[in-house]
C-alpha cells in the first residue's frame, strides 16, 4: 500500500485505535479490580462459610449462601453508587468495625454454637454434631440460628467487609460501572469460594477460628482508620498476617467421620 493511501486512512483509523485503547484500559482495570476483590475477600469467604455452617443441613447452607449473597450484592451496588458519601460517613465505619469485632468475639467466646431451630428439634444429633464429637444434653435445648437470621447475617457481614474492598476499588478508578462490574464478579467468586471453604471447615478444625480472627483483624483495621486516620498500616503487612492465620488454619487436618445416611422415610 502506498504512503499516500496510509495517510488518507489515518483519520478514519484513529477513532478505532482510540476506542481499542479505551477497551484495553477497561479490561485491564476490570482484571485489576477482580484481582483486588479476590485478595481482599479471602477472609470474607471463610467468614461467610463459617456463618452458613451453623445451618447443619448442606442444602440449607447453600440456600442461605445464595439468598445472603443476592442481598449482599444489592447492598454492595448501593454502597458503590453512594461511595463518595457513604465512605466518608464515620458512624457507618464505626458500626461496621464494631460488628466485625462482635462476630469475632462471639465466636471466640463460644456464643455462636447451636442447632437449627427450624428442622433440628426432635431429630437427635446431626451429622455435624457427630463430626465435632458433641453430645446433646437431654435437659438442654439449643436455640440456634434460623435460615432468615443466617441470610441477614451473611448480607450484613459482606456489607461490613465491602467498606474495605469498595474503598480500595474506588481508589483504583472512579468509573462506577466498572467498579460495579468488579463487585458483581467478586460476589460470584465469593459464592464459589465460600462453598469450597464449607468443605474445608469440616476437615481443618483450626480454619474456622483462623477465619474469625481475620474478621477481627479487618474490624481493627476499620477502627484504626477511623480513630487514627494519619496512621497507615501497609496493606502487605495485613496480608502477611492473614496469610499466617490461614497457614495456621490449614496446619491441622482431621478426616470427617462418615455416618450411614438415613432413609428419607425415617421419622
Amino acid at each position: 500500500m502506498e504512503v499516500e493511501s496510509v495517510e488518507s486512512l489515518t483519520p478514519l483509523l484513529q477513532p478505532l485505535l482510540q476506542e481499542a485503547d479505551q477497551w484495553g484500559e477497561v479490561l485491564l482495570l476490570l482484571v485489576l479490580l477482580v484481582g483486588l476483590e479476590a485478595v481482599l475477600s479471602a477472609d470474607n469467604a471463610i467468614a461467610l462459610a463459617a456463618i452458613s455452617r451453623r445451618l447443619h443441613d448442606p442444602a440449607r447452607q447453600r440456600m442461605a449462601l445464595n439468598l445472603g449473597l443476592v442481598l449482599a450484592l444489592v447492598f454492595r451496588l448501593a454502597l458503590i453508587a453512594l461511595a463518595s458519601q457513604v465512605l466518608a460517613f464515620w458512624p457507618l465505619q464505626l458500626l461496621a468495625s464494631a460488628y466485625l469485632l462482635w462476630l469475632c468475639g462471639r465466636h471466640l467466646l463460644g456464643k455462636d454454637d447451636g442447632a437449627d431451630d427450624d428442622d433440628g428439634a426432635g431429630q437427635g444429633p446431626t451429622a455435624a454434631d457427630h463430626t465435632h464429637g458433641s453430645h446433646h444434653n437431654p435437659g438442654h435445648h439449643h436455640h440456634g440460628a434460623t435460615l432468615g437470621s443466617i441470610v441477614a447475617t451473611l448480607a450484613l457481614t459482606d456489607l461490613a467487609f465491602s467498606l474495605d474492598s469498595v474503598s480500595a476499588a474506588v481508589a483504583v478508578t472512579d468509573r462506577l460501572p466498572l467498579v460495579m462490574a468488579g463487585g458483581v464478579i467478586g460476589i460470584l467468586a465469593l459464592r464459589l469460594t465460600a462453598e469450597l471453604f464449607l468443605r474445608w471447615l469440616e476437615i481443618f478444625p483450626h480454619l474456622e477460628t483462623a477465619g474469625y480472627l481475620a474478621v477481627g483483624l479487618v474490624g481493627l483495621k476499620l477502627l484504626l482508620r477511623l480513630v487514627l486516620p494519619a496512621v497507615e498500616v501497609p496493606e502487605w503487612a495485613l496480608l502477611l498476617v492473614v496469610a499466617g492465620l490461614f497457614a495456621w488454619g490449614f496446619s491441622l487436618r482431621s478426616e470427617p467421620s462418615t455416618l450411614p445416611e438415613q432413609g428419607s422415610g425415617d421419622a
